[in-house]
């Protein structure tokens, strides 16, 4: 396989994994939760998730053909919890940018990754871009699985490899590669 092919369903898949992560890190806290901050000046999971839905659906919307910061995107409002803005309606907000996003990474081909994109006017190398939208979803993760790790307390149910069990999971990965 060449590499852009490699790297494309490479990132796919790192995308997708990140989604899972923090759908199932949301799934362990109660609505109070979702919108707690842990501060006055900090953002709770409720307002990530507004947030990367808007950065999602503005950056991945005809992302090879207009710049990623559409005009109707209104980022100050996405750190602001509004009438309306109930759980139920945020995740439907965030499964609708991670569709968009997820289905902008499976249109692309290995010719793309040559071209330039646009975001807030400044060019940038579609490979460039994708690397930072990534890196952008995962940073916000991250803050997501951490939210909801601090809530969920004692009752949190690992998204990895649990504590003291690094030992066992490598041998058990090891035994599933040469069974193979």
């Amino acid at each position: 396989m060449e590499f852009a092919a490699a790297y494309l369903e490479d990132i796919r898949a790192t995308a997708a994994t990140y989604k899972k992560m923090a759908d199932d890190a949301m799934a362990q806290v109660d609505d109070a939760q979702f919108f707690a901050p842990l501060g006055d000046d900090e953002n709770g999971i409720a307002l990530i998730v507004k947030h990367m839905a808007g950065n999602l659906r503005s950056r991945w919307t005809d992302f090879l053909t207009t710049d990623g910061e559409k005009p109707d995107r209104d980022r100050d409002a996405e750190f602001e919890v509004h009438g309306g803005d109930d759980r139920a309606a945020l995740l439907a907000a965030w499964e609708r940018g991670w569709e968009i996003f997820l289905g902008t990474l499976a249109s692309l081909t290995p010719a793309d990754l040559g071209g330039t994109v646009r975001i807030r006017g400044e060019p940038q190398t579609v490979i460039r871009a994708v690397d930072r939208g990534v890196a952008h979803a995962a940073y916000h993760v991250g803050q997501i699985v951490l939210l909801a790790k601090h809530f969920a307390g004692p009752g949190w149910r690992t998204l990895s490899i649990p504590r003291g069990q690094s030992r066992q999971f490598t041998a058990r990965m090891a035994g599933e590669q040469q069974a193979r």
